[in-house]
């Protein structure tokens, strides 16, 4: 029995050679590594030394996202009471990171904003509401927005949306007026000032949902959500004129599935949709994040290693956990998961160096 140990010890001791020798890192530095692709929902409107958040934050965690309200009871705050509250947060949060950490939001306007009027924030009207008004409206009401975001120490906006309002009845998108318009002419027209505006005050924008999530009849944050009769290539024109004018920070993925782009998996564990068709066909070299990993459409359908091993292989660099939806996933069960993947062979270590300087690429700009 001892000599069998022995063997499997020996065993597992040349694979991690083999796997990291060349490259020459420690488990350590895989795990931070790891940990920086990583971008995390908490519970808290200040944070201390002995919350798990400030302990991930020391271990490298790539980047934290904020939310109002506690979704299993309104009444209650999450992250965000006021803007002297939030500002403090945020400083907290960047204090403890060595690196600079991605302090993000979800602030378009209209329903969609974590940062409320009622807590002293400025209020921005829906993306369709700001097409209908102009341009000069449009710089404007972006422009504060911006100044907001700054100011409370946020760098990151999930925004702006430059999905395109081809499905009257969306209902996640278009119903919402959360799109500028039918016409890529007008969505990039508003998205390309919104993202003006918040590169003004050095904030990083993501443009969503790729490959298109106007078309849709479902909502992917309740369970899966097929394309595949609706969907148009014209709903890649908004990122193709972003990344061929070079205006473009980050990319968010969306959780449809189009069997005429991929077989088999939904676009954010989709080689087919990331890495050919977004890296490849049109170019895109920047940071691709998935959208939060714990909505029905993919946590019904995978489990955390499938989703994790999928996402990463696909080209996805950073993968976002609201803790939102279902029940906290931790750094630690994140990083673990994919350090065995590692080791199991089944995620390259290459992946994770090169989505480290991807990121790295992006957070220096800013």
């Amino acid at each position: 029995m001892q000599k069998k140990v022995f063997i499997l010890v020996v065993l597992v001791f040349s694979i991690c050679n083999s796997l990291f020798a060349s490259e020459n890192y420690t488990k350590q530095e895989i795990e931070r590594m790891i940990s920086k692709m990583v971008v995390l929902g908490f519970n808290g409107e200040t944070v201390s030394p002995n919350d798990e958040i400030y302990k991930n934050v020391k271990s490298g965690l790539g980047g934290v996202i904020l939310f109002d309200k506690d979704p299993n009871d309104k009444q209650k705050v999450k992250n965000v009471r006021d803007k002297e509250q939030l500002k403090k947060l945020t400083s907290q949060l960047q204090a403890i990171s060595k690196q600079k950490l991605l302090i993000s939001i979800d602030q378009e306007g209209g329903i969609v904003q974590r940062l409320k009027s009622s807590d002293g924030f400025v209020n921005t009207p829906k993306a369709s509401e700001v097409a209908l008004k102009g341009e000069t409206f449009a710089k404007q009401s972006y422009a504060l927005l911006a100044k907001d975001l700054k100011e409370s120490g946020i760098n990151t906006d999930f925004a702006p949306v430059v999905d395109l309002a081809i499905n009257k009845e969306n209902k996640v998108i278009v119903t919402r007026g959360r799109s500028f318009g039918e016409s890529s002419k007008e969505v990039i027209k508003y998205s390309s000032i919104f993202v003006d505006e918040l590169k003004k005050q050095k904030i990083i924008s993501v443009l969503k949902h790729f490959p298109g999530h106007g078309s849709s009849l479902g909502d992917s944050h309740l369970g899966f959500v097929d394309i595949s009769t609706t969907w148009s290539p014209k709903e890649l024109e908004p990122y193709k004129y972003f990344i061929q004018n070079n205006k473009v920070d980050m990319i968010m993925s969306a959780h449809v599935f189009n069997k005429n782009l991929d077989k088999n998996y939904p676009a954010t564990l989709s080689y087919e949709i990331n890495t050919k068709l977004l890296r490849y066909k049109l170019g895109y070299e920047g940071v691709l994040i998935s959208d939060d990993l714990q909505m029905s459409a993919i946590s019904k359908h995978y489990d955390l290693k499938e989703t994790l091993t999928l996402a990463i292989n696909s080209g996805v660099n950073m993968l976002l956990f609201a803790n939102q939806l279902a029940k906290p996933v931790s750094l630690k069960e994140i990083v673990d998961t994919i350090y065995s993947q590692i080791l199991n062979e089944e995620i390259a270590l290459d992946k994770i160096i090169k989505s480290n300087e991807k990121i790295d690429r992006m957070m220096s700009k800013y």
